[in-house]
């Protein structure tokens, strides 16, 4: 993200993003902008950039800020409580648990994949909402977190 410049348009905007999985969103942005600025690379320069867990409605959020930054995310970009759930079926509103979801989806299917030679690189990027009572009835924020590492079964 840039120095200084909040991805909401309008301090309205930034109120209505709370919730657990639209918390992580500016998150997920903001490490992943760093990612590809101090790698030199895009999303494009790798087989799947996946999030975890922001939700149906997170996800879109992150896609919103590339996108008034000029960078198309593709169909390479996912969401670890997007694959894990049939929203078709199930009753799920907003996702998982990051920590949880993420866990699960890397180990049960994205390392597999890799091993079956589905993808070659990816960016990793889980996410998580640092959740205290004490601080919500202070009236404190929920901040929002998110780290990225790039998984690659290339040797080099």
């Amino acid at each position: 993200m840039r120095k200084g410049v909040s991805p909401f348009h309008s301090e309205a905007e930034r109120k209505r993003s709370y919730g657990p999985n639209r918390l992580s969103s500016p998150a997920a942005y903001d490490t992943l902008s760093a990612f590809f600025r101090d790698t030199g690379t895009s999303p494009k320069d790798y087989d799947l950039v996946i999030t975890g867990d922001l939700g149906e409605l997170g996800h879109g959020i992150v896609r919103d800020f590339f996108s008034r930054d000029g960078v198309e995310l593709g169909e390479n970009f996912q969401d670890c409580g997007l694959l894990l759930y049939d929203r078709d079926g199930q009753d799920m509103h907003a996702g998982a648990s990051g920590c949880g979801c993420s866990a699960s989806v890397l180990n049960g299917y994205l390392l597999t994949e890799m091993q079956r030679g589905r993808w070659k690189k990816i960016v990793f990027a889980p996410t998580g909402a640092l959740l205290s009572p004490t601080s919500s009835f202070q009236g404190e924020s929920i901040p929002g977190i998110c780290h990225a590492v790039c998984i690659s079964a290339e040797r080099g």
